[in-house]
């Protein structure tokens, strides 16, 4: 896989790496750490400088800059969501006896951060990693509880039918939106795979923001609708287990 590193973005992370070390670092002791020119040193780290990733103070060194820390904040909260996860999932997967995944929004997507499947032989198969579209299916949860100029991005005027269950115009998608706000919980049934029945509950931060949320995938042919409806309480009680870990307190959850 050598072939696919692309060079100067290898180099920019190199400087990159050297300011975390040693913050207030000057041009001519960077390029001398990574091998590389002080010329071509110094356009990678205006390129960075000007996305905010490197700062350059007035003394001509260099430290991270403001976009680093939404980064590492952001890497720090996924990480803790997936430790704190992992036993909740666990349990949730045990109770129900199907698949449990945890998702997160990242770009306009729903990503598979973690997961826990059941021993039996017949269950959906899940896949950290795999990305499904926001407008349909239960990862709707997760987009219902983004801000508008969000959702708005996300939704297309004219949905690309994943299945014959797929929402078919904006209109329906965003009304379902509304109704998981309110409700507080996500029911998919056939809208990304023909035999699937899933749910999804939200996972509440500190700040009462949506940070992930927990999915319960099934055949569908084995999901009466009173299983259906145990499913949800224990995957909504799941979700809130996790909220609390996370900071979240149910009193200053908005009405």
């Amino acid at each position: 896989m050598q072939d696919y590193i692309v060079e100067s973005v290898d180099k920019a992370i190199d400087l990159l790496m050297a300011v975390a070390r040693k913050p207030n670092i000057g041009v001519t002791e960077l390029a001398k750490k990574t091998g590389v020119t002080k010329s071509r040193a110094f356009r990678l780290l205006h390129t960075m400088e000007q996305r905010k990733i490197i700062k350059r103070t007035s003394e001509s060194t260099y430290g991270l800059g403001e976009a680093m820390l939404v980064l590492g904040i952001t890497a720090s909260t996924q990480t803790d969501v997936i430790r704190l996860a992992t036993p909740i999932l666990e349990e949730l997967c045990q109770r129900v006896n199907e698949t449990v995944q945890l998702r997160i929004v990242d770009g306009l997507d729903a990503l598979c951060i973690a997961k826990a499947e059941p021993s039996r032989d017949l269950r959906v198969h899940a896949n950290v990693g795999r990305r499904r579209p926001l407008y349909a299916g239960s990862p709707k949860c997760l987009l219902a509880f983004q801000p508008q100029e969000f959702i708005d991005r996300c939704v297309p005027l004219k949905p690309p039918a994943l299945t014959a269950h797929t929402p078919k115009s904006r209109a329906v998608i965003l009304e379902e939106l509304i109704k998981i706000r309110r409700q507080g919980y996500c029911v998919s049934r056939g809208e990304v795979s023909d035999h699937q029945v899933s749910c999804a509950a939200p996972v509440f931060a500190l700040d009462n923001s949506v940070v992930a949320t927990i999915h319960v995938v099934a055949p569908a042919f084995r999901i009466r609708e009173s299983e259906l409806e145990h499913i949800i309480r224990i995957a909504t009680s799941a979700a809130q287990r996790l909220s609390r870990a996370l900071g979240w307190s149910e009193e200053e959850t908005a009405v």
